[in-house]
């Protein structure tokens, strides 16, 4: 039976008794956050990371295994990164659609493929610059299968926060209007929590064509 199960930041993709684990998460540029995640891959065993605001040094990323497949796109400093630490799933860059902001991979695995992105909406950017860079997502996959972790800085009732504001309205109204669907389940712990707040702002995303798995 094919299954997509997704619960705050962790996912299972099942296909004929196959599977890929994902996990999703922001590592606030913390190499505290970092050394965690090594712990976590050793005793969960994922098979994707799909990571936001990642530890860089002198913009390359630190902390992680180089025997990972590690994909991150442009010179700058970058917040978006996928890993794949099964050596045994394949995947195509797409450069046109990449760069510091958002990193969008074809993932190949036992006889099937899906768009896996990594994406991060600066709070300090218009929000519909940022629906339009996954627009070009949307719109490069076609008919395909989807499946996004975005820090979207906006937050909304609709994915559990305790209020919508202007930026989740909009992103609200975007994800109806492209038939996008939400995969948060709603959960006591919040996606983002510090010393000024909390609030649910990491979404895990996906179309229909992945949903139905």
């Amino acid at each position: 039976m094919d299954d997509l199960r997704t619960h705050n930041n962790l996912g299972t993709y099942r296909q004929k008794q196959k599977q890929i684990r994902c996990i999703q998460i922001n590592l606030q540029h913390s190499r505290t956050a970092t050394d965690n995640l090594m712990k976590k891959i050793e005793t969960e065993e994922p098979d994707l990371l799909l990571i936001q605001e990642q530890y860089e040094y002198k913009n390359r990323l630190t902390g992680m295994s180089k025997q990972y497949q590690i994909y991150t796109a442009g010179t700058g400093k970058h917040r978006a990164a996928i890993i794949i630490t099964n050596s045994n799933i394949g995947a195509i860059l797409i450069s046109k659609l990449s760069d510091e902001d958002k990193i969008v991979l074809e993932i190949i695995y036992e006889g099937m493929s899906f768009l896996a992105a990594s994406m991060h909406f600066d709070i300090n950017d218009q929000i519909q610059n940022n629906l339009n860079e996954m627009d070009k997502l949307v719109r490069f996959a076609k008919e395909g299968r989807i499946l996004i972790a975005v820090d979207s800085n906006a937050r909304s009732k609709t994915w559990h926060d305790a209020k919508t504001n202007a930026r989740g309205r909009k992103l609200e109204e975007y994800l109806v209007s492209r038939h996008l669907h939400i995969i948060n389940e709603e959960c006591y712990r919040p996606t983002f929590f510090n010393s000024i707040g909390t609030s649910n702002i990491d979404l895990t995303i996906t179309n229909k064509n992945l949903l139905a798995r």
